[in-house]
């Protein structure tokens, strides 16, 4: 499971979130509620979070209108949904926009613990936010940093061993060296 620093609710009902800080605060070191959209979006450029607890009705707009702040961000945090009241068009848009899941409300807090860690142990969904990059970045651009992430990531869960980070990638040993050398500023 990666490790959380920063969670975001948003969320107007504040003895909603309240709860949700109560019960996920003590995994996270830093926890930030806000009421409306335009508290979320401050929140977003000032101290981007890994993880979003999103409202999908808000009293300045619907939930939806935050996600393309959310996938903007490098990288983009895990989101999780919550509604009382979602149609079947909001729920569709927020699964095509990479929202991880989706809980009903009123909360049933043992729901919330297994979508909390069934969204943090798996890995993120990168479509919505590779087709966000369409017309943005360059492919050669977006091939590139897509491949660094994932031999960073790899080297990182494998503290740093060559043939470790390898294995995790499905490459030999010899190819992740190239790709390292590459990387390398050239020192001539």
């Amino acid at each position: 499971m990666s490790p959380v620093q920063h969670l975001l609710i948003v969320e107007d009902s504040e003895r909603l979130a309240r709860t949700l800080e109560d019960t996920l605060g003590p995994r996270v070191p830093r926890v930030s509620w806000a009421a409306d959209l335009a508290s979320a979006r401050a929140v977003l450029e000032v101290d981007p979070p890994d993880v979003v607890l999103l409202d999908v009705a808000l009293p300045d707009g619907e939930g939806l209108d935050l996600l393309d702040a959310i996938r903007a961000l490098s990288p983009p945090p895990r989101v999780i949904a919550i509604s009382g009241s979602a149609s079947p068009q909001q729920a569709f848009r927020l699964a095509e926009a990479g929202v991880r899941a989706f809980l009903s409300k009123p909360l049933q807090l043992e729901e919330l613990e297994q979508v909390w860690t069934r969204t943090l142990s798996s890995a993120p969904e990168l479509t919505p936010h590779l087709r966000a990059q369409v017309g943005d970045r360059p492919l050669h651009e977006l091939e590139a940093y897509v491949r660094d992430t994932l031999v960073d990531e790899a080297m990182a869960r494998s503290t740093g061993s060559i043939r470790g980070a390898a294995k995790v990638l499905g490459i030999s040993r010899q190819l992740l060296q190239q790709i390292l050398r590459k990387r390398q500023p050239d020192r001539g």
